[in-house]
């Protein structure tokens, strides 16, 4: 699955509910699971992990999307000049 089509299911899945919630809780959401990947990455399994990582892709592209910005255009600056 490439960033495109993953904020594709994403919004197929949850997009009318993630609107409803807005940016601001959608962000607290992100954080929360950024913790829980912070604290797998100390002390989970490597299940517990993925998880996790899949969690925070899930909630990056929610909020992507209901700002209307493309994770790919986000990724390019990687690829025409990486930091």
């Amino acid at each position: 699955m490439d960033l495109a089509e993953l904020q594709t299911l994403m919004d197929d899945l949850y997009g009318e509910a993630d609107r409803a919630r807005g940016v601001p809780a959608t962000v607290a959401w992100l954080c929360e699971e950024l913790g829980e990947l912070a604290q797998a990455v100390r002390k989970g399994t490597r299940e517990q992990r993925v998880h996790e990582f899949g969690d925070v892709l899930a909630w990056l592209a929610s909020l992507a999307n209901q700002m209307d910005i493309s994770l790919d255009d986000a990724m390019q600056r990687y690829v025409d000049n990486p930091p």
